[in-house]
């Protein structure tokens, strides 16, 4: 369930002439741009925007990018974009910063549902001018001079996700799912890891199917494959095809852990807080905060608030659906 909780709208055209004059000034008025836009969903931003624009012709983004700074800038920025603009934005960044990030378009990609990941990728062909496809492998082709093995897995498995468009439907062959729960287990057992078939599988398969294979091979072996996989090695590779099976898996519990390092981190990371906050609150932020509540017995508000401050602070904390 979604955490945004919307406040009566009494128009498009009145939000945005509120936000303009919130604008006015020495200093934007953050209090007064949270109070409208941490409320709106995302019918009613796109409402704004346009309605914004007809009026004082001026892109409201840009206004917003100009008025506010820092995390709140960043936060309201990526908020204010539409989901499948928003991922390819995400997706694009993580690109350029290079392999500490690959595993945010793992995430993405194995998070989304074939047509959500579809409309990324078109997003991202009208925003860059390039296929998506063909970025991730302009950007990890170019660290393939190294010869590693690490970085011809990362090409194969990264294009692979973010070119899929999978089944979706809840059909499972056991027979399958054993036999590829086996080559799982076979393809990562050896310390010179073979993940040519790993990466077949995770980027083919339907996902109730690798559901059903995970958890065969759970029984088989007596141990998650995500944690075979950390116990294993700990190369940038193999973060990255964790991402991949806890995605998948489920995805509440990765994005519940996502937000436990992000707030543990000596210094908080404001990047991973922002976005899982933004990308669920108008999906399923509420499961999220209570498999956060069950694992660490503390309120995801309570524990973001004593990590971050100012308007960044008040706008996270509307999107997670705390009142004044």
């Amino acid at each position: 369930m979604a955490t945004l909780v919307l406040h009566h709208q009494t128009s498009p055209a009145q939000d945005a002439e509120a936000l303009h004059q919130a604008f006015k000034g020495w200093g934007s008025d953050g209090k007064a741009i949270i109070a409208i836009l941490g409320h709106r969903n995302v019918h009613q931003r796109e409402e704004i925007k346009k309605a914004y624009e007809e009026i004082y012709q001026e892109n409201l983004i840009k206004r917003l990018e100009s008025e506010i700074s820092g995390d709140f800038e960043r936060a309201v920025y990526r908020w204010m974009l539409e989901p499948a603009d928003r991922d390819a934005v995400l997706m694009n960044v993580a690109i350029k910063n290079g392999p500490k990030e690959y595993n945010v378009i793992a995430e993405i990609a194995s998070v989304l549902s074939a047509k959500e990941l579809l409309a990324v990728r078109s997003a991202y062909h009208d925003r860059y001018k390039r296929s998506l496809e063909e970025d991730v492998a302009a950007h990890t082709t170019g660290h393939l001079r190294q010869a590693s093995h690490f970085h011809t897995n990362n090409l194969s498995l990264l294009v692979g996700l973010v070119s899929s468009y999978r089944y979706e439907g809840d059909e499972i062959n056991e027979k399958l799912a054993q036999t590829e729960a086996n080559i799982l287990h076979e393809s990562i057992k050896e310390k010179k890891a073979n993940y040519e078939e790993v990466i077949r599988i995770l980027t083919t398969r339907s996902k109730t199917q690798l559901v059903a294979t995970f958890n065969r091979y759970r029984d088989e072996h007596g141990i998650s494959i995500s944690k075979k996989l950390v116990d294993q090695s700990s190369d940038d590779f193999v973060k990255v095809l964790h991402t991949v099976i806890r995605g998948i898996n489920d995805h509440k519990k990765y994005y519940e852990k996502v937000l436990r390092n992000a707030i543990k981190k000596f210094g908080t990371d404001e990047d991973g807080l922002t976005r899982v906050i933004v990308t669920r609150a108008e999906k399923d932020l509420k499961d999220i905060k209570e498999v956060y509540y069950k694992r660490n017995s503390v309120h995801l508000e309570d524990a973001v608030s004593k990590e971050i401050s100012g308007d960044y602070k008040r706008f996270i904390l509307a999107l997670l659906g705390k009142q004044d």
